[in-house]
């Protein structure tokens, strides 16, 4: 008998009653933007009546997530995934809207949401189709993703023949075949240059990938293996969650089901603003941040678009209502600009996610009902909301960390003025440098690599303790920075050390969490491109009430070294930078030396034996420096974690080395260096109304670099509305431009 095609021929839906998805998600969407409640849900009856019942569905779903986050992380090889837990499982209603999730990148609760909701307005339960046994795939950032990197597997999970919900898994890839290699590439300035683009597209029927899928990420990604791997790691997990949630059908009812994924999310609404409300001081909020784009001298780049000094630029604000109203904008963001570094407002929906769940809402349950309970702003052409599909958000993480910094501090101020100090935070440091790359392996294969150690960086300080040494990423709290044997096996560079970097932390009365330093020395290739990545012309993590924001970053690289000859004559050689003022790597290496404040640059050669200093950033410090405690001052020199002219510079603290090395703080003689440091103070300062005038003086002639007046012009030119307040703020004319 001849095919006959079904693709485009009307059927009755495949939700509740015979409904389309799309009438459900219409249904849905109205019902909340006409009470405010999800689903117009008025009363919690299940919540209600029957909490211990209610509480134990909760857990034996999220139990499920969790359980297959934690057996999908035997099936992967990848060292992104396996080692550092780079993935995640969620639940979700009919409609996309998030029921529960696991540990892991929580960062995901929404984007996976967003991308089914494109499937259902975009019909794809007509064509291609939604059947039970189906795989889809989506790693888009325009559709419902952070980066492209990020790669989600879809699977609905139908009851007899209705859908009840979608199983969703995301991990993060070590390499995407973009322009440049490894998960986060410097080199795209466009959606063309960003790699393997799948968006919201069918995989697989009855449980099986399709072949042509396979083939295609064969060949368009620098390690096939991994990522193959990956895909039957997320297609596991989500199928344990399939299985979950019948289990759960079985047992309990799907009447009773149904009711339990919209109480809970209307529930976590709820919980949300009462949160809020109990936290937070209502008010407004301002936090901007910045970081710098130094791409002028890339050669490599078109000269008019992309080769250009350009500085990104967010201006935070916060709005906090009495009634637990959660209001975040970005009014005044600057152009998207031509590189990676776009973020999509996915990409914001889940930076801002994966922050409430570390602030406000750390024991809640975590789901689209907090979702529903903030206002966001994010105006259309900016960075944070492009507004086209030519835009590249491959490296989107590079900015979208700083930008959130802000809502950590204006977060702790209005925790400070509501007297909850012990929730305070400075911030977070970025997760910078990147050490990626690519060319042949020391295998003499063609691969790529991302080195994950960065997911390990300084924590910001509170009002009552230091920030966390090199310990987590504000995208996974749960990270680690990965033994350096397994990063060995998968990379063609040696590690000669990895140690604490002195003075990178943020100082304060409380000082941020540390970062660390590894240098690596290139192995048994000749063919080797890496790129290095973070900011370097600015700082990106300001700290709290007097607190120092972490150190800034630079490069040194060192190309045709003479550590073979060093490693032939058993002569000593470097394992750590140290300070920078007193480099070991400069006083025992000789070469071709990169070193200077270019901390983001495209891909560039290296061979054997050459060397990479990979230096991770430190958090942002709490408080004024010179109220720190002697004695934590005096740690810190002996741990490392502090350089002798900073501690006698910025704490005031006098110091002196005994014969066996150890540091010893005078405290008589600190505290009378302190007095000295406010009296130079007092010396230098000047009623503010003088330096306000002083300012409004570079900014009426406009005396700054070329980016920052760029950046200004494009927030301006944006945004009439922060245009009007910058104007205000200075006093400046109405018709006043850059």
């Amino acid at each position: 008998m001849p095919h006959v095609s079904t693709i485009g021929v009307k059927k009755a839906g495949i939700g509740r009653n015979g409904e389309s998805l799309r009438a459900m998600l219409d249904e849905s969407e109205a019902l909340f933007a006409e009470t405010g409640r999800y689903y117009g849900l008025e009363r919690l009856t299940l919540f209600e009546e029957e909490p211990i019942r209610y509480e134990k569905l909760f857990s034996r779903i999220r139990g499920g997530m969790v359980q297959a986050r934690e057996t999908a992380l035997n099936i992967s090889a990848s060292p992104i995934v396996k080692e550092l837990g780079e993935l995640c499982f969620a639940l979700y209603t009919p409609e996309g809207d998030s029921i529960a999730l696991s540990t892991g990148i929580i960062v995901h609760v929404h984007t996976m949401g967003m991308a089914i909701k494109f499937m259902i307005r975009n019909d794809y339960e007509t064509n291609p189709g939604i059947a039970d046994g189906d795989i889809f795939t989506n790693n888009d950032c325009m559709i419902g993703n952070v980066h492209t990197a990020d790669v989600a597997t879809l699977v609905p999970i139908f009851w007899e023949s209705e859908l009840i919900g979608w199983a969703g898994g995301i991990t993060h890839e070590v390499d995407i075949g973009a322009i440049s290699p490894g998960s986060n590439p410097t080199a795209p300035t466009s959606r063309y240059h960003d790699g393997l683009d799948l968006p919201c597209q069918k995989i697989g029927e009855h449980d099986t990938v399709y072949r042509s899928h396979q083939i295609r990420c064969q060949w368009a990604t620098r390690t096939p293996m991994y990522w193959l791997l990956d895909e039957r790691t997320r297609i596991a997990g989500c199928h344990m969650v399939r299985d979950a949630v019948h289990k759960v059908v079985r047992e309990e009812g799907i009447e009773i089901y149904k009711q339990f994924i919209r109480e809970v999310i209307e529930e976590g609404r709820r919980s949300f603003r009462a949160r809020i409300r109990e936290l937070l001081m209502p008010g407004k909020y301002y936090a901007p941040s910045f970081i710098d784009v130094p791409f002028a001298s890339e050669r490599a780049l078109l000269p008019r678009k992309a080769a250009r000094d350009s500085i990104m630029h967010a201006p935070l604000a916060l709005t906090i209502g009495s009634d637990g109203e959660f209001e975040l904008s970005m009014e005044g963001a600057n152009a998207w600009g031509w590189h990676a570094f776009n973020c999509p407002i996915a990409a914001m929906q889940g930076a801002l996610w994966v922050l409430l769940a570390q602030t406000v809402i750390p024991n809640d349950k975590v789901n689209d009902g907090a979702y529903l309970g903030t206002i966001q702003h994010y105006p259309q052409g900016s960075w944070c909301n492009p507004g086209t599909p030519l835009a590249s958000a491959a490296t989107s993480w590079y900015f979208l960390q700083p930008a959130f910094t802000g809502l950590f501090r204006s977060l702790s101020r209005a925790f400070y003025a509501r007297g909850f100090l012990e929730e305070i935070n400075a911030g977070f440091a970025s997760s910078q440098n990147v050490c990626q790359g690519g060319g042949r392996d020391h295998y003499g294969k063609e691969s790529a690599f991302s080195n994950f150690e960065m997911s390990s960086v300084g924590g910001g300080a509170g009002t009552n303790k230091d920030g966390l040494d090199h310990a987590a990423a504000m995208w996974n709290p749960e990270g680690e920075m990965g033994d350096v044997e397994v990063w060995e096996m998968n990379e063609p560079l040696l590690y000669l050390g990895r140690r604490v970097k002195p003075s990178s932390a943020g100082m304060g009365k409380h000082r941020g969490g540390s970062g660390f330093e590894s240098l690596r020395m290139v192995f048994k290739t000749d063919d080797l491109e890496m790129d290095n990545m973070g900011p370097g012309s600015m700082f990106t993590c300001a700290g709290i009430f007097g607190g120092y924001p972490g150190a800034a970053g630079y490069r040194h690289n060192v190309h045709h070294t003479n550590m073979k000859e060093l490693i032939a004559a058993k002569r000593p050689y470097p394992t750590r930078e140290g300070d920078p003022e007193d480099s070991e790597v400069s006083k025992l290496v000789t070469g071709e030396v990169v070193r200077d404040r270019r901390a983001l640059t495209l891909p560039e050669s290296f061979s054997e034996y050459d060397l990479y200093l990979s230096y991770l950033r430190g958090g942002p410090g709490a408080g004024d420096p010179i109220e720190r405690d002697p004695v934590a001052v005096e740690q810190d020199l002996n741990g490392g974690y502090l350089l002798l002219r900073l501690a006698y510079s910025v704490y005031g603290a006098v110091a002196e080395q005994d014969s066996e090395g150890c540091w010893h703080v005078n405290v008589d003689e600190t505290w009378a260096r302190r007095a000295e440091i406010r009296k130079e103070r007092a010396r230098r300062a000047r009623p503010v109304r003088e330096w306000l005038q002083a300012e409004r003086e570079r900014v009426v002639s406009h005396q700054f670099a070329s980016p920052v007046i760029d950046m200004y012009r494009s927030s301006m030119s944006l945004s009439p509305e922060w245009a009007a307040r910058y104007r205000s703020f200075w006093q400046l004319p109405n018709d006043f431009t850059f």
